[in-house]
């Protein structure tokens, strides 16, 4: 029995395109794995580095995402926002949001200042918590939003005590009129001089990065590719055989 390829142009077509359209999947998973790895090392600097002491100054975003935070100044407390649907150790709640107006100028920066419980029974019922009177100083890790959670619809304008899904700090910004820093602070430990705040949980979820998984989409997408190449290969000479 001699084996001979037979090519055959419907196959050999649909195998391009299926080996061209794994390597770009498994090119794009490969990007995105290295992004993470960059954002990996971007924290692991972060956390090493002096902390940023925000005067005022306009900031961009980029330049602060997470950096750690040194801030003096007030809570605007008239302006607290709460995220929703933020569970916490099977709990529902929200997370809090409140502009904090920094020493010294009129620039505001969005502090995250922690979780907070629902009441299950009344949905809509703001928890109760304490906020510091006067000049405190604050330290966080700066970030570029609070999260995001899925949401249907469109966002209405913020309100104060306004309890919504998702905002950002340009959204507070324009809502309230306050000069506001692009980014988010997430407060770690408590102010000082030190409030009564002890309800507020700071126990912040650290960024879902995923770099194996990534890694893994991509393997299987030049598997993928491999193996369309290999079924080409095998079938032409299946059908090319001569007896």
């Amino acid at each position: 029995m001699v084996m001979a390829f037979r090519f055959k142009l419907i196959p050999f077509v649909a195998t391009v395109l299926v080996v061209a359209l794994g390597i770009q999947l498994g090119n794009w998973q490969e990007r995105r794995a290295n992004d993470k790895i960059a954002l990996q090392h971007k924290l692991a600097q972060g956390v090493e580095a002096v902390p940023l002491v925000l005067d005022g100054a306009p900031l961009a975003a980029d330049a602060v995402a997470w950096r750690r935070i040194t801030v003096s100044g007030e809570f605007v407390r008239d302006w607290p926002v709460y995220l929703d649907n933020r569970p916490y150790q099977g709990r529902a709640g929200f997370y809090l949001l409140m502009p904090f107006k920094i020493a010294g100028s009129n620039m505001h920066v969005l502090v995250a200042r922690g979780w907070l419980p629902r009441d299950p029974a009344v949905r809509d019922k703001l928890p109760v918590y304490a906020t510091p009177d006067g000049t405190v100083t604050l330290q966080g890790v700066a970030r570029l939003n609070a999260g995001h959670v899925m949401e249907l619809g469109t966002t209405p304008p913020l309100t104060p005590n306004a309890i919504v899904q998702n905002a950002d700090p340009l959204q507070v910004a324009k809502d309230s009129g306050l000069t506001m820093q692009p980014f988010v602070v997430e407060q770690g430990m408590p102010a000082q001089p030190a409030g009564d705040d002890a309800q507020l949980v700071r126990d912040w979820p650290p960024p879902s990065l995923g770099v194996e998984k990534h890694q893994g989409y991509a393997f299987q997408w030049y598997a993928l590719s491999a193996m369309a190449v290999i079924f080409f290969v095998v079938n032409g000479f299946r059908r090319g055989k001569s007896k």
